[in-house]
């Protein structure tokens, strides 16, 4: 069963590239008295995230922060090599925590894993954003398969953020709990029209942004 709002981060183990080299962070450590704006991606260096959805937050980074959020954190399953050159070719510097869920134990426990052996990627994880606080998830965004918009969504009255996705604080955008394979699209948010591929039709990576 897919994570909820209101639900309590279950307890995993990330990787990070450190100044030393790989080191394990827990959930516990990464969530833990602070408000976090976790995004999920399939996969590092695949078109639509690294044309749109990672460098959207990093754009963005600043404004999130400056409502409260403490980390903005990207975890994909990949190793953490991958992850760490992902990073670095983005320019990501410290505002961004990546975050390899390499054997995909996070994207398990949530219940937002990817079912991609058809394209050769094996499993991965869904595209989606969560706002966590103090470990307990307060907003929950997720794309189904043929939707390609940055996650972002204005957070309810009270809130700590403006938004739970990346951009436009005075937008109020909810998307549809139900749109699979619709590609709708909402006014005000990026989106990344469908265009297919031979390479993976019909995956996440096997479209192009334009």
């Amino acid at each position: 069963m897919a994570i909820k709002v209101g639900d309590t981060i279950p307890e995993a183990t990330f990787t990070t590239m450190g100044p030393e080299g790989p080191r394990p962070v827990t959930t516990d450590e990464l969530f833990k008295g602070k408000t976090v704006a976790l995004f999920a991606v399939p996969g590092a260096f695949t078109p639509t995230c690294s044309a749109r959805h990672l460098p959207s937050f990093k754009d963005h980074a600043a404004e999130l922060k400056a409502k409260g959020v403490d980390t903005i954190a990207c975890v994909s399953v990949n190793d953490v090599f991958v992850m760490d050159a992902w990073g670095k070719s983005q320019e990501v510097g410290d505002d961004i925590v990546m975050l390899a869920d390499g054997n995909g134990a996070f994207t398990k426990a949530v219940g937002l894993e990817l079912d991609a052996t058809g394209f050769g990627m094996g499993p991965r994880s869904q595209r989606y954003s969560m706002v966590v606080k103090d470990g307990v998830v307060s907003e929950l965004n997720v794309e189904q398969g043929g939707e390609f918009r940055v996650l972002q969504r204005r957070l309810h009255a009270g809130a700590a953020l403006g938004t739970s996705g990346a951009q436009a604080a005075s937008k109020s955008r909810r998307p549809p709990q139900n749109a699979s394979a619709r590609g709708l699209r909402t006014p005000g948010w990026p989106v990344v029209r469908k265009r297919r591929t031979r390479e993976w039709p019909g995956s996440y990576s096997g479209w192009r942004a334009r």
